[in-house]
């Protein structure tokens, strides 16, 4: 297990500059498998949130970030699921809600066999996440805000649920007394929702609320709807997905990726912002396949 320096909340995590290049490079080739995939597949998806960020901003990755997002609208998320279990071959696994067990995350993700990156909730969920890439389906938008408030509020409940049912001690936003408090309220809800429910329905429910807006939604605005739910875009700011090099590679991201990135960062989204504000998955195993490394130490 690797002992890791964290500073303010618990998700910022502080690595030897090599461990962290080298998580990276295993992420890029993820990554391209990804992207190979969707190209045989006629699939289009593009850079998501802060790995579009970083391809704007630096060409490559964020330099503290340690994973890779990626997004697509619903119809090519459910032809790449199934083209993933196809197609990924032996190094690569996917992760499906609701059908890998022990698997939290009410979207997919896609991870290399053999290694490890493990988080508090993983361990107690005995789930086997190896070093990944995040795929996040975008479902439309109610036009009344009413009605889009109530969507966005489901998602987040069954996505709160499902984290509660694979772990009982799921990150808390607070420290001290507080975050005693909560913690200890996470354990008792986490032996409610084992009681109540099961992952195929959590999963299947929170599908429902995320593409209750199918045939009735804004014409053309789109959102992803897991963990928490994002803001929503127009189509025209996400497709047809422009190219912009990252890490030497010219990969999709959204077509306006200007509104995009001040949509999600605000108008000062080129800025490096200080060392408090940045934010990271925090592993506590990590693994590249040779056995647990120690986090702080060169590889």
């Amino acid at each position: 297990m690797s002992a890791i320096r964290r500073s303010g909340k618990a998700s910022i995590m502080t690595y030897d500059d090599e461990v962290l290049r080298a998580l990276q490079l295993e992420e890029l080739a993820i990554l391209k498998r990804i992207d190979e995939l969707c190209a045989a597949r006629d699939i289009v998806y593009f850079l998501d949130s802060g790995t579009a960020l970083g391809a704007v901003r630096h060409g490559g990755f964020i330099p503290w970030d340690d994973d890779i997002d990626i997004g697509m609208l619903r119809d090519d998320y459910e032809r790449f699921l199934q083209a993933a279990k196809e197609d990924l071959g032996d190094e690569y696994e996917i992760g499906i809600p609701g059908v890998t067990p022990g698997y939290a995350p009410l979207f997919a993700k896609v991870w290399k066999r053999g290694t490890k990156f493990y988080t508090q909730e993983t361990i107690e969920a005995s789930f086997d996440q190896g070093i990944f890439v995040d795929v996040f389906p975008y479902d439309p938008v109610f036009p009344d805000g009413k009605a889009r408030k109530k969507q966005f509020s489901r998602c987040t409940f069954w996505q709160r649920v499902s984290y509660l049912y694979h772990a009982k001690s799921v990150q808390v936003p607070h420290g001290g007394l507080l975050g005693s408090f909560e913690r200890a309220a996470c354990a008792v809800a986490h032996r409610i929702c084992r009681m109540l429910f099961e992952p195929e329905r959590i999963a299947r429910s929170f599908d429902e609320s995320a593409r209750a807006a199918e045939g009735g939604g804004v014409a053309g605005c789109y959102a992803a709807m897991s963990y928490p739910p994002d803001p929503p875009f127009a189509i025209e700011t996400l497709l047809p997905p422009a190219i912009c090099e990252f890490e030497g590679i010219a990969l999709p991201i959204p077509h306006d990726s200007k509104t995009y990135l001040e949509t999600w960062y605000g108008p000062t989204y080129r800025e490096i912002p200080p060392v408090e504000l940045r934010t990271n998955h925090a592993p506590l195993v990590l693994d590249f396949g040779s056995g647990a490394i120690d986090a702080h130490a060169s590889v």
